[in-house]
């Protein structure tokens, strides 16, 4: 029997223990030394536990292997070792924790002149992580007697294992007393000011961008925690430093200061983004959180904002006078002064502004007339869609502010003292109005359309498009943004708080462009929305993807509802398509004339059967049609209407009848299908007795299907 077979196989490593001049690197040259350290091998826990061995391993991933290994080999036992540290065993935690000459000889990499090597950097901070996860008094209390450690790392801050050194140290150490002492003793260390001045022009790109990622990461870090644990008694010192307006007017001189390179300006203009960043709560995108209704989720510090504003004239430079940059070949030709990465970055900047809503930062952007000259970047990069975004979220938040001005959201700070937001107790008429003011020359809404001649300019741009395209040539990149910067404007026209002040400035317009404009609306743009919006389902070639479905079905493909209706149910819907599509009452009656209701329904189907002679076709679609949609009057006996039945193929038909399968979905869950007909000649209709139909040319029913479901979720 098979039981009387001892199958138990001993591990190798067992082997290997029971001699007793056994080697680590021995033990090492096993394939599973891993797994059965992690399976928690009694006998090689302790082997590996052994001072001699703790030394070894430390050594490993602490000290350059030598130069003539073959590289693919040289450093295969560092790593080992490193994975051997970081196993998460409680004897292995226990004695590199606990024994003060290991943390020496680990802590004396740090010791190094730079550059580190990369690879033996990320195993000392893994090892280092590690060990502050599990053993966080011992090694917190080791660091804090290192009073270089911080300088340390620094000095090693372009290797990025020493960024995630840092953020571990601020978001691992539990519990939250203690995490509160280790980020006092980070604030007393001057760290968040000793990273912003890594960020003067003068300094590595490297470093300069590790520095401005873990200011990025700290502030991400900070917020979260501090939404996560709203009960703590003290403030985040590193983020009340970092939303300081010292340092912020301190980061601003590091970038401008001396000669400006594209490194610095990005670098820095990240870590202002990321201090006014919104907070999104399942929505994807900023656009998302317009179409959706919503405001930032949060408030911005007030000493953020006075910090940038003085410099927002220097930003206004950067998009007259960016970094030179050397001619690049794209796919549509050489560009002979790109963008670059500095003017998109105070693209991505002027609208995180905007959408602060605060006045004196849309007031002064107003005057430097920042506006124009992204829209003039907008017009001339007609293939960078990263800009054209940005742009379009300007123009959004213009537009779209004062509709949202009186939303109050919780503030992520945690200190509020600084800060602007508008409380609940603050009526409409107190909230800044970005469109009222004693000089209206200065307010957003009149510097969009006065001065920046948004409708002039989308105009000009549609006509020059189309010129383009009727000679042939290729449909500019820009101008799917520019119809939902065009939508945005006609919205906003339409209905909400800025209406009279945009009828105003359209009555303004001169009479040709005025003319243009309502014909551009009432034709062009609205003949562009149905394309966009309604054309969902092709009505060619309709038939199922899989092989399987054409070769079970009795019916051509191409004639058959059945199928039809199928491929209709799993046709990709538009992102927004729910939020976008329904109607109440009125807008149902009045959609012809409302330029916002850019559904008059979601497809249109039409099928065209000639059956002048006795084709398959049309026999299949007579008999489908016969035996598997009946009247829609109650019948005496209820049965099963989609129950497999037999075809019968001897149905003659002896007209052409056109169908139309049309599905309405409303706002409240209604779904119904429209069913319509036309025919000359003998055949039935739907929705009429077979022995009518001979007398009717026409007719509609409707059906409504309660079960149907699939894309509305």
């Amino acid at each position: 029997m098979f039981w009387k077979f001892d199958l138990h196989t001993t591990s190798h490593i067992d082997q290997l223990l029971d001699r007793e001049d056994v080697t680590l690197r021995e033990l090492m040259e096993e394939e599973d030394v891993l797994q059965e350290c992690k399976a928690q091998n009694r006998r090689l826990l302790l082997f590996l536990s052994q001072d001699h061995c703790m030394q070894e391993l430390v050594s490993l991933i602490t000290e350059e292997p030598p130069a003539d290994l073959e590289e693919k080999t040289r450093f295969k036992f560092p790593n080992i070792a490193c994975e051997l540290l970081i196993s998460d065993m409680t004897v292995i935690n226990d004695k590199l924790g606990g024994d003060e000459s290991l943390l020496e000889k680990l802590y004396s990499f740090l010791e190094r002149d730079p550059p580190l090597n990369p690879l033996l950097a990320s195993f000392f901070s893994k090892t280092i992580g590690n060990l502050i996860a599990r053993k966080t008094e011992q090694v917190i209390s080791f660091l804090r007697k290192k009073h270089s450690f911080i300088s340390l790392v620094l000095n090693h801050i372009d290797a990025s294992a020493m960024m995630d050194l840092l953020l571990r140290l601020i978001s691992c150490v539990e519990p939250a007393p203690l995490r509160q002492e280790v980020l006092n003793w980070l604030n007393e260390e001057r760290l968040i000011q000793r990273l912003t001045e890594l960020m003067h022009t003068g300094r590595d790109e490297e470093r300069q961008s590790n520095a401005s990622q873990t200011l990025c990461d700290i502030i991400r870090l900070s917020r979260d925690q501090a939404n996560q644990m709203p009960e703590a008694t003290e403030p985040d010192p590193l983020l009340v430093v970092l939303e300081s307006e010292e340092n912020v007017a301190q980061l601003l001189k590091s970038m401008f200061e001396g000669e400006k390179t594209e490194a610095s300006i990005v670098n820095g203009t990240q870590v202002l983004l990321t201090l006014l960043e919104s907070r999104r709560s399942g929505l994807e995108g900023l656009m998302e959180l317009y179409s959706q209704g919503c405001e930032r989720s949060y408030t911005v510090s007030g000493s953020i904002l006075r910090a940038i504003e003085p410099h927002l004239k220097d930003f206004q430079q950067l998009l007259l006078d960016p970094p030179k940059k050397s001619a690049i070949l794209t796919t549509v030709g050489v560009l002979e002064q790109p963008l670059g990465n500095a003017r998109l970055h105070v693209a991505r900047l002027v609208a995180s502004l905007l959408q602060s809503s605060d006045h004196s930062i849309c007031q002064e952007l107003c005057r430097l007339n920042t506006m124009d000259l992204l829209l003039d970047l907008f017009f001339k990069y007609t293939w960078n869609n990263f800009l054209h975004f940005q742009v379009e979220l300007c123009v959004a938040s213009i537009l779209n502010h004062s509709a949202h001005a009186g939303l109050q959201t919780p503030a992520l700070q945690n200190h509020e003292e600084n800060s602007v937001p508008v409380s609940d107790s603050q009526t409409e008429q107190e909230i800044p109005d970005l469109t009222s003011s004693t000089d209206s020359a200065h307010t957003p809404i009149h510097g969009l359309f006065q001065q920046c001649r948004l409708v002039q300019r989308i105009l000009d741009a549609w006509e020059e498009n189309d010129k383009i395209q009727a000679a042939g040539g290729t449909r500019r990149g820009n101008m799917g943004h520019l119809t939902r910067i065009a939508n945005t404007v006609v919205q906003n026209l339409e209905k909400g708080q800025v209406q009279s002040q945009i009828n105003n400035l359209i009555k303004e317009l001169p009479e040709d462009c005025r003319g243009r404009w309502e014909s551009f609306v009432g034709e062009t743009l609205r003949e562009t929305n149905r394309k966009n919006t309604v054309d969902l389902v092709s009505t060619h070639n309709l038939h199922s993807s899989s092989e399987d479905d054409d070769l079970e079905s009795p019916f051509p493909n191409d004639l058959s509802i059945q199928q039809a209706f199928s491929d209709y149910q799993i046709q990709q819907m538009t992102a927004n398509f729910v939020d976008q599509f329904g109607f109440n009452d009125e807008e149902f009656s009045e959609h012809d004339e409302n330029i916002n209701a850019t559904f008059d329904r979601i497809a249109e189907i039409n099928f065209n059967i000639d059956a002048d002679d006795n084709s398959a076709n049309a026999a299949a679609f007579e008999a489908c049609y016969k035996e598997r949609i009946q009247q829609f009057d109650d019948c005496e006996e209820e049965e099963d209407i989609w129950e497999d039945k037999a075809i019968n193929y001897a149905t003659q038909v002896k007209s052409r009848s056109r169908y139309t399968i049309i599905i309405y979905v409303f706002k409240n869950g209604d779904k119904y299908l429209h069913l319509c007909f036309s025919e000359a000649g003998d055949g039935s209709s739907w929705g009429s007795a077979p022995e009518q139909a001979s007398e009717k040319k026409g007719d509609t029913v409707w059906a409504t299907f309660t079960e149907f479901q699939p894309f509305c979720r």
